[in-house]
């Protein structure tokens, strides 16, 4: 008999799951800051304001998605610590009572009476073995997989600035309509590579999740474009 071996992705990673939208936000809110300056600015989009609001919108949004990430990420991984603790302190402290509870859990997946409480006991024989096993039976938990605040933090900052310094790089050569339009064209091919590999990452269709974030892009395009040149109109 042939058995198919399904191997699984890491998806509980803070690390990866960061640096996947950090790119996402990055590209998305600064081609949008930069056309909307752009359509708000004198001479069809003169470089130097158009430049000085992507590198400010760049270190701002980096660092700022960078704290949130942080601290979202050490809140859970104190709250999964405070969790632990107490199912630590419960099976030392009430050892008959955990091993039931875990009996329970087994009996009601199909276990006769006798092999549940069979297994529960060879469990709760090493308290570390029976601490993860009730971490992730009980709450769900996978003590190795709760992931680290610093390292999501780093790549959420790097990752939002790669995508945020796209936009930005026709404004480092030129300006005008011609820096509108390179930013516009990088701005929807990314978006479309962000999709892509997104699709990729989740095995959806490449193809609709590209134009999902294309779509994202050009209506936040669109919009600060239009919010840019009724501000640029009134301050004239």
């Amino acid at each position: 008999m042939n058995f198919m071996v399904h191997r699984h992705r890491d998806v509980q990673g803070g690390a990866a799951r960061a640096a996947v939208f950090g790119v996402s936000d990055g590209l998305v809110s600064n081609v949008a800051l930069v056309l909307g300056v752009a359509a708000a600015s004198d001479a069809a989009g003169s470089g130097s304001p158009v430049l000085v609001a992507g590198v400010a919108g760049l270190l701002a949004g980096a660092a700022s998605m960078a704290a949130g990430e942080y601290v979202s990420m050490k809140a859970q991984a104190e709250l999964v610590e405070r969790e632990l603790a107490i199912e630590r302190r419960s099976i030392a402290e009430h050892p008959k009572a955990e091993t039931a509870e875990l009996a329970a859990i087994y009996r009601s997946r199909g276990l006769e009476d006798d092999q549940a409480l069979e297994v529960a006991e060879s469990i709760m024989a090493d308290p570390e073995v029976a601490l993860e096993v009730h971490a992730r039976e009980e709450m769900g938990i996978d003590p190795d997989e709760v992931g680290d605040p610093i390292v999501a933090a780093v790549a959420s900052f790097i990752a939002f600035g790669i995508g945020a310094i796209l936009p930005l790089i026709p404004w480092f050569f030129g300006d005008g309509n011609g820096a509108i339009v390179a930013s516009a064209i990088i701005g929807v091919i990314a978006a479309a590579a962000v999709g892509a590999a997104l699709a990729v990452f989740t095995e959806r269709s490449k193809i609709r999740t590209a134009a999902r974030q294309v779509g994202w892009a050009v209506g936040a395009c669109t919009l600060t474009w239009a919010i840019g040149t009724l501000l640029g109109a009134s301050v004239s």
